[in-house]
């Protein structure tokens, strides 16, 4: 049988949140895998050197610089194929300086922009997370009329990083706050799946141009099954505190930008179901129906996870 050669891949952010993930999943897969990072300094963090040095015991190549340094950026996109982007919020509209430099080395054969989260073209939040979601669409239309072979990828919700904000489990708190009626269906996607389905989209042909989804069915399910889920693992009865949607639109308009983007997207994700508010259909792509051979991480099993070796909170990045 032939070799096929797989994709060289450059991860922006790598060293971020989910970035970590990516760069783990794709080594993993094969890929030679490269990284842009911002320069290690005498003032960054232990954590930051520490993941440079997990990375290069990884064979990832880190590359140091800035994102306005655009002809390093051009020679370095020379060398790949693949382009991920894992910038956080406050870094999206950066990715257009990304883009400049693709439209000048010309050979890349796909860019996966960092979204990540809910389809944004396809709902309407509260203003805070609709002026966030307009940052992101602005980075899609502007690959499209570049002309850069992309992908574009809806992940839905982190699922280790929401389970930490709904359960908050390394507290042990006696109550659980529901937002609304707790009824509305999302779709927490463990991240270490979210990052292998992206790797895979990226040197796929069939999601060339295209939306994709992440909506295993396993991993759909409402706030108020979360609970039950996890009583049913601890053994636990949790009081639930609900706050009304009335409430988490008075605090979307009270508090200070960036502060009320995490409750307009709580808002979206758990009592509108922003995720769930559409139907998918013959011409959308979905991952878990992609990939059948692939096993994701059932939420049952990411609880499991939970109760063995909980996963560090994270705090999403606004500013």
């Amino acid at each position: 049988m032939e070799n096929i050669e797989l994709s060289k891949i450059l991860i922006f952010g790598g060293t971020g949140y989910i970035g970590k993930y990516m760069v783990k999943a794709s080594v993993l897969l094969g890929h030679k895998t490269s990284v842009y990072a911002r320069p290690i300094t005498p003032q960054s963090s232990p954590s930051k050197k520490h993941i440079h040095q997990e990375f290069q015991s990884m064979g990832v190549a880190i590359v140091q610089g800035e994102l306005d340094e655009h002809d390093k950026l051009v020679s370095l996109l020379r060398q790949v194929d693949v382009v991920i982007s894992t910038l956080p919020y406050p870094q999206v509209l950066a990715q257009l300086k990304i883009i400049d430099a693709m439209k000048v080395s010309g050979n890349i054969k796909r860019f996966i922009p960092s979204d990540f989260g809910i389809e944004e073209d396809r709902v309407s939040p509260l203003p805070p997370f609709q002026a966030f979601l307009d940052k992101k669409r602005k980075v899609r239309r502007a690959v499209e009329a570049a002309g850069i072979p992309y992908t574009f990828v809806a992940a839905n919700c982190c699922g280790a990083y929401f389970i930490n904000i709904l359960l908050r489990p390394q507290a042990q708190p006696r109550d659980i706050t529901v937002y609304g009626d707790g009824q509305a269906k999302a779709v927490l996607n463990y991240e270490e799946d979210v990052a292998m389905y992206t790797i895979k989209v990226a040197d796929d042909a069939r999601t060339l141009n295209r939306v994709v989804t992440y909506q295993p069915p396993k991993n759909i399910v409402s706030q108020l099954e979360l609970i039950s889920l996890w009583e049913k693992k601890t053994g636990q009865n949790f009081i639930r505190v609900h706050l009304s949607e009335e409430e988490l639109v008075k605090l979307s308009e009270s508090l200070p930008p960036p502060q009320n983007i995490p409750v307009s997207i709580l808002h979206s994700v758990f009592i509108k179901g922003d995720i769930t508010g559409y139907e998918l259909g013959d011409d959308d792509v979905e991952a878990s129906q992609l990939y059948l051979d692939y096993e994701y991480t059932t939420i049952d099993k990411l609880l499991d996870i939970f109760l063995i070796d909980p996963p560090e909170p994270a705090m999403g990045a606004f500013e």
